[in-house]
């Protein structure tokens, strides 16, 4: 019954129109496009980052599922206006700069964070999350010390680069897993709750017996239904303890 309720949702999420907007903005003077939705008033913010394919339909359909559930959404765009890489070989540079650029990446998510509070949206109020490549970017936003609410990875990247640490995080880490994921290993998901620990950092980190990486991914081989539903559930709950 639940299986079925959570797929009636994502039916009712994704067909119904989208109220959300593309908002244009820039960062160090070039143009990036991102993904705003909103339920109005005062709502709590949650800043999405996606995966290594850009800003696709797959993040306006996670952002209208929580605009849906009372939160502003804004998806923030970290490759560029009109970049969308379709080649893996495309996907690989655009991230491989980021990676190689840490204070590049940083800027972009402190961009995106301007450009939802130009919006209106609540960025006091706000958790950051990402899919994979996302992930590890909202990872690398805990990092440098943002004052946020919260930050989640769904099977994202875990590891930490070199010279970097945890000792400025300011709040809670919700780590979301799959435990048969063969890009981030199960050895990197210990070492971060090691890392997280020595620094006092409030975590959970939840491994789903299983799922491969990107298994929330909708319609793709590796989409596991059960594995999805858990965490999405879980992060709602997440939601609801963290922000106002």
């Amino acid at each position: 019954m639940k299986a079925f309720i959570f797929l009636i949702s994502i039916v009712m999420a994704t067909t119904a129109a989208a109220d959300g907007r593309s908002v244009t903005y820039t960062v160090n003077g070039a143009p990036y496009e991102g993904y705003y939705t909103t339920p109005g008033g005062r709502a709590p913010l949650v800043l999405l980052v996606h995966d290594w394919d850009g800003l696709t339909d797959y993040e306006v359909r996670r952002a209208e599922m929580l605009a849906k559930m009372g939160y502003a959404v804004f998806a923030v765009d970290l490759f560029g206006a009109g970049v969308r890489p379709t080649k893996m070989e495309d996907r690989r540079q655009h991230t491989g700069e980021l990676y190689a650029d840490r204070e590049k990446m940083r800027a972009l998510l402190d961009g995106g964070l301007k450009a939802a509070r130009d919006q209106g949206a609540d960025t006091a109020n706000a958790v950051a999350m990402g899919y994979c490549f996302g992930g590890a970017a909202v990872l690398e936003l805990a990092r440098s010390g943002a004052d946020l609410k919260g930050f989640v990875s769904f099977h994202g990247g875990l590891s930490t680069p070199q010279g970097q640490d945890y000792s400025r995080t300011r709040a809670p880490v919700l780590i979301l897993h799959g435990a048969a994921d063969t890009a981030i290993s199960m050895d990197d998901f210990a070492k971060l709750a090691k890392e997280l620990e020595k620094h006092g950092v409030a975590h959970e980190m939840i491994a789903y017996g299983g799922a491969p990486h990107a298994f929330t991914v909708f319609g793709e081989d590796r989409y596991r239904e059960d594995a999805d539903r858990k965490s999405w559930q879980r992060f709602s709950e997440f939601l609801k303890d963290v922000l106002r």
